[in-house]
């Protein structure tokens, strides 16, 4: 009896062992294992850009350089409508602005107080998925994902993770941290992209060719 043979390897240009989970089931039917950067001793890539495209770009280049894989990048962050569309490209260290260390839960809290006599409310969380076959790949495949909501006043849930407790959505009429990890993934910013991103990869045959 032949074995089957072992899926190829694309690597997430991340750590994060929230992104890691919520995307490799996802690129499961593409035959594709999904592995993290660090598991193969990649070093985080700088992210001096201020776009998440930019960024997401620079990334995913930089991990198939360094593992000759194809790789898959997320730059992702919490645009406030109030603040311009900031933290952006900051959210991860939003807080470290305020003179916090640098956690989620510190970013939840500097957000807050900044928000405390804010009345427009209004945010978007944001994801920008880039793919490439190899680290010169001329045509990257792009996809972007985006939900919008309100910040509330306080944390509520104790789900998710970054931002989830605080970004109420109205459709759900409860924030993401409430939802269940299934239905939250399924209608995050960051599952709108990872779907666009398997459609786009089924489309052009990628990883090959």
């Amino acid at each position: 009896m032949t074995a089957s043979p072992a899926p190829r390897r694309l690597v997430l240009a991340s750590n994060n062992a929230g992104k890691l989970a919520e995307l490799q089931a996802m690129f499961a039917p593409l035959g594709l294992a999904l592995v993290t950067q660090g598991s193969l001793g990649i070093p985080e890539a700088p992210e001096p850009h201020r776009t998440f495209l930019e960024n997401a770009l620079a990334k995913a280049r930089h991990a198939s350089a360094a593992s000759g894989l194809p790789a898959l990048a997320d730059d992702a962050g919490l645009c406030v409508v109030a603040f311009g569309g900031a933290p952006g490209v900051d959210t991860a260290y939003y807080c470290t602005r305020f003179g916090y260390p640098k956690s989620d839960a510190n970013n939840v809290r500097a957000l807050l107080e900044q928000m405390r006599d804010v009345e427009d409310r209004r945010a978007a969380m944001v994801s920008t998925l880039v793919a490439v076959r190899h680290p010169d790949d001329p045509e990257p495949l792009v996809a972007t994902g985006r939900v919008e909501g309100l910040i509330t006043r306080e944390p509520v849930g104790d789900g998710g993770f970054g931002f989830d407790p605080v970004m109420f959505i109205p459709a759900f009429g409860c924030t993401f941290a409430q939802l269940p990890t299934d239905v939250k993934n399924a209608h995050s910013h960051r599952g709108r992209a990872a779907r666009a991103m398997l459609a786009l990869m089924q489309e052009r045959g990628w990883p090959q060719g």
